[in-house]
């Protein structure tokens, strides 16, 4: 049975940790401005996490791809989470720590832009593919969690999640990634209005 205490401790842990987020607002328009100078010079966002992180990495790509609210073309967006073929084959051949990495050579480009997503910032798989993304000279970003891990000094910018726990960070990685692909849809839209003005 779900008790009282063990549900109100849940709200009231996500309350707290959504509250500190209210801090990173600065890092986060880092990120946006990243992500849409990127799409503006024809590059695309590649995502990659494992578990849980792989499961927002597919939803937020997904969401740009897609639509997160308004009616628009179709934006650049990959999860290198969704391949099976290529997972095991690396995995198999190389070693799991390289199935983002050599995804990154293959796919990205000096325009892009890797959005890697480990909650401890210490998954070798995820680190690894920041590191092969800077070697190609594409934009980096991580999300993580408070103590940033590897992962915080390797990205260009990183959000640090003020927590410990697992799934509060989970919870904010995906609001932020839903605060930012409202931003990048609400400027494609207004570029969009520009461009018909302007015809």
């Amino acid at each position: 049975m779900l008790t009282h205490e063990s549900f109100e401790d849940a709200i009231a842990s996500h309350l707290r940790t959504v509250e500190l987020f209210r801090d990173q607002r600065e890092v986060v328009e880092q990120i946006g401005t990243i992500m849409l100078h990127s799409l503006r010079q024809g590059g695309k966002i590649l995502w990659c996490g494992n578990g849980g992180s792989a499961a927002d990495a597919q939803h937020l790509a997904a969401e740009i791809v897609g639509r997160f609210k308004r009616n628009r073309k179709g934006m650049p967006s990959i999860a290198l989470t969704t391949d099976t073929s290529i997972l095991t084959a690396v995995a198999n051949d190389f070693g799991y720590d390289c199935v983002f990495q050599r995804q990154v050579e293959a796919l990205c480009a000096p325009e892009d832009v890797l959005v890697a997503i480990s909650t401890s910032g210490n998954s070798r798989s995820v680190c690894a593919a920041v590191e092969a993304a800077k070697a190609v000279g594409a934009a980096t970003i991580g999300f993580t969690g408070a103590k940033g891990g590897t992962l915080a000094s390797l990205a260009d910018v990183a959000l640090c999640v003020q927590s410990e726990e697992t799934a509060r960070i989970q919870e904010v990685h995906i609001l932020c990634g839903h605060i930012l692909c409202d931003w990048i849809e609400t400027a494609a839209m207004d570029q969009l209005a520009r461009e018909i003005r302007e015809a």
